[in-house]
């Protein structure tokens, strides 16, 4: 599999190597080994998630308290999508930037990102399935979201009208839940990872 990083520092997309015949297609979507090699450290499984979505949903912006965070690895196994990672870190020089990468059942990408980040997917096709494998379980009260049409954001949804949730529709603005200290900073979050690859390096 190929790995390339996104512009947001703790973002990769991963593209599969795809094997294909007659019969069908084969390929290895998830690869712990490839992945802790680029990202210095193995995705500690915790719990995995799967949602269906008309088309013109919106799901997002997500993010998990700092530690221990939630990161994701996340792909389109029906559909298609275009998932977007945010940078909500408080310090980072990326702040309150996005980047969007088209998930679907075609290239079968997927996307990583790591504890601290935002993460949202608008569903480009009817019945878009996305697994996401976490590496924390859903913990209530420590999880937050930031609005997906905040227009300081300025994320560039492929739909007229995106669908949101009652929770997403509520959602504070980016500079709102700044100013509340919803928000994590960079150095936590970079501090956290810290942690992670050296306990996996006295194993």
């Amino acid at each position: 599999m190929k790995i390339r990083p996104l512009t947001i520092e703790g973002a990769w997309e991963v593209t599969p190597v795809q094997h294909g015949d007659d019969r069908g297609t084969f390929l290895e979507w998830y690869r712990f080994d490839h992945l802790a090699a680029v990202v210095g450290h193995p995705l500690d499984l915790a719990q995995a998630n799967l949602s269906t979505s008309a088309r013109g949903v919106v799901r997002g912006v997500h993010f998990a308290d700092v530690p221990p965070g939630q990161a994701k690895y996340v792909t389109c196994v029906s559909g298609a999508v275009l998932d977007v990672v945010v940078d909500l870190r408080v310090g980072s020089p990326t702040f309150g930037q996005w980047e969007g990468v088209p998930l679907d059942d075609v290239d079968r990408r997927a996307v990583y990102l790591s504890e601290g980040l935002g993460h949202a997917f608008c569903a480009l096709t009817e019945g878009a399935t996305v697994a996401y494998l976490c590496s924390a379980t859903y913990r209530p009260g420590h999880e937050h979201g930031v609005h997906p049409l905040d227009p300081d954001l300025a994320i560039s949804w492929p739909v007229e009208a995106p669908s949101l949730s009652p929770k997403d529709a509520a959602a504070p603005s980016l500079t709102e839940a700044r100013e509340s200290g919803l928000l994590p900073s960079l150095e936590t979050c970079r501090d956290y990872v810290k942690t992670m690859r050296h306990f996996d390096d006295t194993q």
